[in-house]
């Protein structure tokens, strides 16, 4: 067995774990692997262990491993877009990508919209929530979320899934799962709503190795997970 195929099976007991303890089906958190920095022999240990869809913050490196791992499994990996979507970048990630999680902004996904080729499935896409109030991330304030989420319904070639949000790490439990309580219920009251083109509103993305218990607490239906599938990064210096 690689460490690979090790830590997965370990990230999915704490997910099983997590789910027992809050009460819910295990069938419900999807696991997304975020194989940023990781090269394409990483991402195949992975596959080889049983994991289809994988996470890519950086959009030209996670375009290469697109490629490089379209022969080894042509059909059947999922790739999602989890990080900051430039203009100049929206069609890598519309001819490349299967899911985006950062819309938070009406022109990146008219961009998208346009720009995702016709013979492909529409591009799955979640909106980005700044739970928190950092003057510095990413996200569309809570209050603007379903605004957002209404004119990216419109939009074709785009099927809008739901929220997703990263939180600041916070040092223990309680307040992990306060500030995930956050997307939940900004989730839940849109989703009741039952709007015209938000039929497919499923999605809830949150939660990373160090918060993925609490967010499953408070309703992750996805969580992302990096570390903890593939070991402490090394980024370039720069």
């Amino acid at each position: 067995m690689t460490t690979i195929d090790n830590n997965l099976q370990q990230v999915m007991r704490r997910i099983a774990q997590a789910c027992a303890a809050a009460g819910r089906d295990p069938a419900e958190v999807s696991l997304l692997a975020v194989s940023k920095t990781f090269g394409a022999d990483a991402v195949a240990e992975a596959v080889a262990a049983g994991q289809r869809a994988f996470g890519e913050n950086y959009i030209q490196e996670g375009v290469e491993k697109v490629a490089a791992l379209r022969q080894l499994s042509p059909a059947s990996l999922q790739w999602h877009c989890i990080g900051p979507i430039q203009s100049n970048k929206t069609r890598l990630v519309a001819e490349h990508f299967d899911w985006v999680h950062t819309v938070d902004r009406l022109k990146i996904a008219e961009r998208l919209s346009t720009q995702r080729p016709e013979h492909l499935a529409p591009l799955q896409v979640c909106i980005q929530v700044n739970v928190d109030g950092g003057d510095t991330k990413s996200g569309v304030p809570p209050e603007e979320a379903l605004a957002l989420a209404q004119a990216v319904a419109k939009l074709p070639r785009l099927v809008v899934r739901g929220l997703m949000s990263i939180p600041d790490h916070a040092p223990d439990f309680e307040v992990q799962k306060e500030l995930h309580l956050r997307a939940q219920r900004l989730f839940g009251q849109i989703k009741a709503r039952g709007e015209p083109g938000l039929a497919d509103f499923d999605t809830l993305s949150m939660g990373m190795t160090a918060d993925l218990e609490a967010a499953i607490h408070a309703g992750a239906t996805l969580v992302r997970v990096g570390t903890g599938i593939f070991g402490g990064r090394t980024y370039p210096a720069g």
